[in-house]
């Protein structure tokens, strides 16, 4: 059985539960084995994958990112997801990204489904990307 761990940077905890539940059942009914790691924001995902990396199937790294009044906003997100791509190559590892970024609290509720909102839930999309990716994931010839 597939090992799939889910790091939750949970800085924003009742967005992130809402992106991280569907995604774990939806690997639970694709037969995947679970875990999941929480950190405090997306900054430090990439040390807590970096630190996982040899040890699960593939991953999935969930949080959200609400733009303030300071460039912070972009140098957190390219930072962070710079580092989570680089290490998905570099250890050829399935890792997809359900990190919202969103410009204010209610795009970040549309897209976790605190607000009904016809935009699509990110830790579902990420769930069913990581599945792709596995599921149909390089063929030996």
């Amino acid at each position: 059985m597939k090992k799939i761990l889910i790091i939750n940077a949970n800085y924003y905890d009742n967005i992130t539960k809402k992106l991280i539940t569907p995604a774990i059942n939806f690997l639970k009914r694709k037969k995947f084995n679970i875990f999941t790691l929480e950190v405090s924001g997306v900054l430090e995902a990439p040390y807590a994958l970096r630190q996982n990396i040899k040890k699960f199937n593939g991953f999935i790294v969930i949080g959200c990112v609400i733009k303030g009044r300071t460039p912070h906003f972009d140098i957190i997100c390219k930072s962070s997801f710079d580092a989570i791509l680089n290490l998905s190559i570099s250890f050829n590892k399935p890792v997809t990204n359900g990190i919202i970024t969103c410009f204010n609290k209610k795009q970040a509720y549309e897209r976790c489904g605190i607000i009904k909102s016809k935009k699509p839930n990110k830790g579902l999309e990420a769930a069913k990307a990581l599945f792709s990716l596995i599921k149909n994931g390089s063929k030996k010839k």
